[in-house]
């Protein structure tokens, strides 16, 4: 079993069903490196990255990671299953500090990373959190920087018409406190953990 896949979860209905009304993946094992500085947003076009026009936005890269922007000068790059996270774990050991104000910001032991899929997953997130994270409020490639279930916690939609998702990074010591609060959310609509390479089918 790899580090990308849960120990002690198993789905108590059929895949998917879990993929269909909401399911919980653990992409904490995946790649994610954050970006600030003047010059972050020339330095990631440089290396092939689309990036959004405004805080608040992320955007698909061609692997099938995504790219946030948190605000005016930081950015945050996550990794695609697509590679197992790749692509961003080069960029990130590739990184050397010079005369750009490109500053890099580790990611990968600050951040837990939880994906959120379904289409239940808003009403999900709707039981801990107070923004509206339906699709009509909360498109996909909107960005969020909020509190839920008492944490501050990133929330990016990821998803598509066939298939909607979340993706929800947030405190690493806090994993194991907000995934069981996620999941006791999920309760109501049947919901269960998935595993990566069952997300991935």
């Amino acid at each position: 079993m790899t580090s990308l896949q849960a120990e002690a979860f198993i789905p108590h209905s059929p895949r998917a069903e879990l993929l269909h009304n909401c399911a919980l993946t653990d992409l904490t094992g995946l790649a994610r490196v954050g970006f600030r500085g003047g010059d972050s947003a020339a330095c990631l076009q440089a290396r092939g990255y689309r990036l959004p026009w405004l805080p608040h936005q992320a955007a698909r890269h061609g692997d099938g990671g995504w790219l946030a922007h948190l605000s005016q000068t930081v950015y945050l790059l996550l990794g695609s299953l697509e590679d197992g996270g790749a692509r961003v774990a080069a960029e990130e050991a590739g990184w050397v500090q010079d005369t750009r104000r490109n500053y890099l910001l580790p990611r990968q032991d600050s951040h837990a990373w939880l994906q959120l899929s379904g289409e239940y997953c808003s009403a999900v997130m709707a039981k801990l959190c107070g923004v509206d994270l339906r699709a009509q409020a909360f498109p996909v490639g909107a960005v969020a920087q909020t509190s839920a279930a008492r944490i501050n916690v990133i929330v990016l939609n990821v998803g598509s018409d066939d298939r909607p998702a979340l993706q929800l990074l947030f405190d690493r010591a806090s994993l194991a406190y907000f995934r069981e609060a996620v999941l006791d959310a999920m309760d109501e609509f049947d919901g269960g953990w998935v595993g990566v390479d069952e997300l991935m089918h």
